[in-house]
């Protein structure tokens, strides 16, 4: 439980972060995360959703303080009396028709109460499960906002890559009508050139979409549009974790990621609502106090009438029909099960950790096999055009050549953002993921920036948030 407390405090400063605005211009991918922490939905229902269970402890602490309740009457009252010896002919009896008042005020203290009492300790224990709950939405924010960054990124190097063959094979399908119009080169050859501009049009068309896609992909996270965004330079510092140990940072998890924490908190949520049902079969005890007031005008009756009293009030169940054995066992059970769901949420973890260290080791190799690639098939590509010209390859393979250059330049382009993006979800899987370490990341953007225009908007929604008038405690 103080382990549990101690994290929370620690973690609450970076959950509370302030933002930016974003300008218009060129954004980087701090300014992109300070805006997404200030707007983004889920973030923000995530926080009201915490503040709830801070005043839950409020809600259950005051039951085991001094309660203080008033009530008062006023009424009309008509009585009825028959005489003595029966109704007569003539007679009323003692009717009678008078007005009455009264008051009462009393005052109690619970002074020992334990279900009470435990119920206030499973408030501080759900304040504990939804603070690692508000920490983990907050690393989901952050991840989710890196990626959606460095897609774009990479949705733009590959619209690069899709353009230069586009041109590439463009210039080649024009080589190929000059050749056939003076009859070097057969009609299929230009055919085969056409259907392969044709695909290679149709693929930086698809690459066109895919960046708008992803550059709007940022409004639902922040609220807000940007018209670009920094890019990295040429070499990115792609290395292994640091440190290179898989254990380590399967320890760092085990200690620091917040769904475990918030799992573990959990059994502890329900650990203590099954001490809630145990306590129904102890006593409580309450001190009170007392005063009651009363006047009324009946004829005959002169005065008024109070008392007051102090002492102890104590109350034992003595039969509940079972319902605190049945109570007892659903809560064990309940128990039980919130155990299952740390454990798997514990197993969970540890094998995404692993996975997320062995694909940024092997995103390492990848990227270094990649940019070789890219100087392989170049090499390829001339050697086949150098052939094609003295006429020993044909034009389906100077095409094939251009092609696979092409698919060598935008698959290294992916394999530098796949590095990027693991190395980050690495970082929030062991709990480690925080705006310092995107700052880090920020720190490699000086390579220019990417643009894109995109459409006017025409729906009248702006993205921004807009949850109508903010409620407002009353008092």
């Amino acid at each position: 439980m103080t382990r549990h407390r101690s994290l929370r405090r620690a973690l609450l400063p970076a959950m509370i972060a302030s933002a930016f605005a974003a300008p218009l211009q060129a954004a980087d991918l701090l300014t992109i995360t300070r805006d997404a922490l200030e707007n983004n939905a889920e973030l923000a229902s995530t926080r009201s959703q915490t503040s709830s269970v801070e005043a839950g402890r409020d809600v259950q602490r005051a039951d085991l303080l001094p309660q203080v309740n008033a009530s008062a009457n006023v009424s009309h009252n008509r009585q009825y009396e028959s005489p003595a010896g029966g109704f007569s002919a003539g007679g009323a009896g003692g009717d009678d028709n008078y007005n009455s008042a009264g008051l009462t005020l009393e005052a109690t203290q619970a002074l020992f109460d334990a279900r009470n009492s435990r119920e206030v300790e499973q408030a501080e224990r759900q304040i504990d499960q939804q603070t690692y709950q508000l920490a983990a939405t907050e690393q989901r924010v952050l991840i989710d906002v890196s990626s959606a960054y460095f897609e774009i990124l990479r949705a733009y190097e590959v619209l690069e890559a899709r353009l230069a063959q586009e041109r590439a094979i463009g210039r080649q399908l024009e080589q190929a009508r000059e050749q056939f119009e003076v009859g070097l080169i057969a009609i299929t050859e230009v055919e085969e050139a056409q259907a392969r501009f044709d695909q290679s049009r149709a693929e930086r068309i698809a690459a066109e979409s895919d960046l708008q896609v992803r550059f709007e992909g940022l409004e639902r996270l922040t609220g807000k549009r940007y018209a670009s965004i920094d890019a990295p330079g040429e070499e990115l510092p792609i290395q292994p974790p640091t440190p290179d140990d898989r254990s380590h940072w399967v320890e760092l998890a085990l200690e620091n990621n917040p769904l475990i924490l918030a799992s573990e908190a959990g059994v502890e949520v329900s650990r203590s609502s099954v001490d809630i049902a145990s306590a129904q079969r102890l006593p409580t005890i309450n001190a009170f106090a007392n005063y009651n007031y009363a006047d009324d005008d009946r004829s005959g009756v002169e005065g008024r009438n109070s008392t007051s009293q102090v002492g102890l009030r104590a109350s034992l169940p003595l039969y509940t029909g079972g319902r605190t054995q049945a109570s007892i066992r659903q809560n064990t059970y309940q128990l039980e099960s919130s155990q299952y769901d740390f454990e798997d949420q514990r197993r969970d973890t540890v094998q995404q950790v692993r996975s997320r260290f062995t694909q940024v080791s092997n995103d390492v190799s990848t990227v270094e096999a990649r940019a070789q690639a890219i100087v392989s098939n170049q090499s390829a590509l001339d050697a086949t055009r150098a052939g094609y010209e003295v006429g020993t390859r044909n034009i389906v393979d100077v095409l094939n050549a251009e092609q696979n250059l092409y698919n060598a330049v935008a698959d290294h382009a992916s394999a530098r953002y796949d590095y990027v993006i693991n190395l980050l979800s690495l970082r929030q899987q062991s709990g480690t993921l925080d705006v310092s370490a995107v700052e880090e990341v920020n720190a490699w953007l000086d390579g220019g920036s990417v643009s894109f225009t995109l459409p006017e908007e025409s729906d009248g929604h702006d993205g921004a948030m807009d949850i109508g008038e903010p409620p407002r405690p009353r008092g």
